[in-house]
């Protein structure tokens, strides 16, 4: 029995493509082991669980952005955490990381044993797990062409896709308008009026937030509707006709079929997915980071389905000024999904095999 053990955690842009890979990995390999390493303050605590798998938990490692006295702390818990995935390591077959705080441990235990590796690599910018794992493997796949360093000789897989959005590409394919106003039907929205979804991550912006709060009233009267996703730990605002909050949004590609107009932060994930499903998006680039969103974007720029607009100049009075300019372009932009991200799951379980029979 082939035991594999996924690391990816923290974010839904780590987890969400770690599931997918795992998924198939599971319908391909049905006798076989899965297991994730996770940390329990991480959304895969949660959506692991959910989806049918076993998580064991490490002691999370977080890198300060910025001198503080965590700096400190982060070697001892580094040390910690890699004692800990040594341990299972030693237990599986092969690792499989997706970046994160949790693979940088899972890849130096990984070395440490070795067990072998595949890394896939979502952003256009790899992050600091990624390329440190890069450093013990060649079984390496990327999102996004990459032009320096070990990963830009990488398998150029695509984004592993959660089955939801997987399925709703395969529903709407013989029909995009049908499809996409049977969405906000679905959603109980008016399929006559355009709709705006707006979320900030798995984790919710409130920045983002903010924005909507104090535009959303002026964007009802002239016409819009609001699917909001606020984040599980923000507060709910006050109800509106018109206008939908939620704190996490778990039927996310039928409110990507639905929208007229996304707006969001630029994750591989969420680019990903409006890929597949959405129609055109404003993009609000998470401000701090490596500059990985903003290039993750470019792609859907340069196809004229979203447009960049830092956060500093994201406001309610820009909002209600741009909207219908925003609609226009999203009526503009082709009514289909693109299938490029379908197939990348399985490309994923392809390398895995290929890892395991040492490159063979």
């Amino acid at each position: 029995m082939t035991r594999i053990l996924f690391a990816g955690g923290g974010t839904a842009g780590h987890v969400e493509p770690a599931l997918a890979v795992a998924r198939e990995w599971r319908a391909q390999n049905p006798d076989s082991q899965i297991t994730f390493i996770g940390t329990r303050e991480g959304l895969e605590s949660r959506l692991v669980p959910d989806a049918g798998f076993e998580i064991r938990f490490i002691t999370k490692v977080r890198i300060a952005r910025r001198l503080s006295p965590s700096l400190l702390i982060a070697p001892f818990s580094l040390l910690r955490s890699v004692a800990q995935s040594v341990a299972l390591m030693r237990k599986h077959d092969l690792v499989i990381g997706f970046g994160g705080y949790v693979s940088a441990p899972a890849y130096l235990a990984a070395a440490i044993t070795r067990t072998p590796i595949v890394i896939h690599e979502a952003n256009a910018r790899p992050g600091l797990a990624n390329r440190l794992g890069a450093l013990f493997t060649p079984h390496t796949a990327i999102t996004h062409e990459i032009d320096t360093g070990k990963l830009s000789s990488a398998l150029l897989a695509g984004l592993p896709l959660r089955e939801d959005v997987v399925s709703a590409y395969r529903s709407a394919s013989s029909d995009w308008q049908s499809a996409r106003q049977a969405a906000k039907v679905e959603l109980g929205f008016d399929s006559s009026k355009p709709l705006i979804f707006v979320f900030g991550g798995s984790q919710g912006s409130v920045a983002l937030n903010a924005v909507i709060e104090d535009s959303r009233a002026a964007l009802i009267a002239d016409g819009a509707q609001i699917l909001h996703g606020i984040g599980a730990r923000n507060e709910v605002p006050s109800a509106m006709d018109g206008y939908q909050a939620r704190g996490y949004i778990t039927d996310m590609a039928t409110a990507y079929l639905a929208a007229d107009l996304i707006i969001s932060r630029s994750g591989a994930v969420t680019c990903a997915e409006v890929n597949t499903l959405g129609k055109f998006a404003l993009f609000i680039p998470l401000p701090i980071g490596n500059g990985e969103q903003e290039l993750n974007a470019r792609d859907l720029v340069s196809q004229s389905r979203a447009e960049i607009l830092p956060q500093q100049n994201f406001s309610a009075a820009w909002l209600i000024s741009n909207f219908k300019r925003l609609l226009a372009q999203s009526a503009a932009a082709p009514i289909s999904g693109t299938d490029i991200d379908i197939n990348a799951a399985s490309k994923m379980v392809s390398l895995i095999e290929h890892a395991l029979r040492g490159g063979k």
